[in-house]
């Protein structure tokens, strides 16, 4: 036999052992607990009530009572002094609702639209916006700086759609030709 199946061999035969000793001593003591319940359940005696009957009428009348003082002082003994009579301020009620706020300003596109351009083999048109010295070339439906959506190009405007607030806006081709 081999070290491995002996080591194996005594620790299953002292697992066994112990199985066995809590065996024993679990259905040994069963009976003795048993008996003492029984004993319990043998010896008891119901309480005497007069009438078991549950009384509805005085649940109901209990449960409608309400508490009432007198205004008297158990800690003086007298009666407290009259309390002033509350003025409440009369207040003017407006049933016409506040107008609501105006709508937000539309978003700004911090580029400029400076043109526009089609492909021969492509539909659709390009933009060409810049931030002075990149320039984002756009079609219809991409999204710039990662912020804005680009709706429509036109030969004089450029609709968009800012991502995170669905709001839209317009921005007008620039004009250069003054420029040097």
């Amino acid at each position: 036999m081999t070290k491995k199946v002996k080591v194996e061999s005594g620790a299953l035969s002292v697992l066994l052992l112990i199985a066995a000793v809590i065996w024993f001593f679990y259905f040994r003591s069963a009976p003795a607990s048993g008996s003492s319940a029984l004993s319990v359940v043998a010896s008891y005696r119901a309480m005497a009530v007069e009438n078991p009957h549950v009384h509805w009428e005085r649940v109901v009348e209990a449960r409608q009572t309400e508490y009432q003082t007198v205004g008297r002082d158990i800690f003086t003994g007298g009666l407290p002094p009259p309390a002033a009579p509350v003025q409440v301020p009369q207040v003017e009620v407006n049933d016409t609702p506040p107008p609501p706020p105006p709508p937000p300003p539309p978003p700004h596109l911090p580029l400029k639209y400076f043109g526009y351009g089609a492909l021969e083999s492509g539909p659709g048109r390009r933009a060409f916006l810049t931030d002075g010295d990149a320039v984002y070339i756009v079609a219809e439906g991409d999204t710039v700086l990662g912020r804005f959506r680009v709706i429509r190009i036109t030969h004089s405007s450029l609709e968009f759609e800012e991502l995170v607030t669905s709001r839209r806006g317009v921005t007008v081709l620039e004009d250069q030709r003054g420029a040097p």
